[in-house]
């Protein structure tokens, strides 16, 4: 498996279709599932390379997707089409999000035990070949292992408030956030930004 973008063989046929309009609009693919029930969705969640995307950006897709999809028909049966973005405790789908990611806090579920065990949570330390990194407690001791990419389940980063505050700082420094629309900002002794 070259990727967690799509799973089973119906997204990887759909990520066939989508991917190419995603990526000709200037986005990435980071995840694809079609969801069954009363009537199907097809969720999926794109991003820009550098990250950041907006609500605009996703109306976009959104046309674009659905007019392809409409053409293609691929598949079978109403369905409802839900483009969003990966969020701040993104899913983690192709073995560069470990290195983009580098240092922050991950879970991550294998397909196979390993060492007795599928479920795996700590500071992630890039990828060396095909395996990616991460710093684990091992009997109270820092463990760094690794995992081959082709192994993995399932992958995110998990929410903390250090992430929330780096997403935050990327927002601002991108122009994203304009301080200006608030009242005030409070900054605590060390220059760091509180509520």
């Amino acid at each position: 498996m070259t990727d967690l973008v799509a799973k089973t063989a119906i997204d990887r046929r759909l990520a066939d279709i989508v991917r190419p309009v995603i990526e000709d609009m200037g986005y990435e693919l980071v995840r694809l599932r079609l969801q069954g029930g009363n009537t199907q969705t097809l969720q999926i969640m794109a991003d820009k390379a550098d990250g950041g995307i907006e609500v605009e950006d996703l109306a976009a897709i959104n046309t674009a997707l659905g007019a392809t999809l409409d053409v293609e028909d691929p598949i079978d049966g109403e369905y409802t089409l839900e483009v969003s973005s990966p969020g701040i405790d993104r899913p983690l789908t192709r073995l560069k999000d470990f290195d983009t990611w580098n240092g922050w806090i991950a879970k991550v579920e294998t397909s196979e035990l390993i060492d007795g065990r599928k479920r795996f949570k700590g500071t992630l330390a890039g990828t060396e070949g095909d395996e990616i990194l991460i710093e684990i407690e091992d009997h109270g001791e820092p463990v760094t292992i690794g995992l081959t990419f082709d192994l993995l389940a399932e992958a995110k980063l998990v929410l903390t408030d250090d992430l929330i505050a780096e997403m935050l700082k990327q927002r601002k420094d991108a122009g994203v956030i304009d301080e200006t629309q608030y009242d005030e900002v409070i900054t605590d002794e060390e220059g760091s930004e509180e509520d």
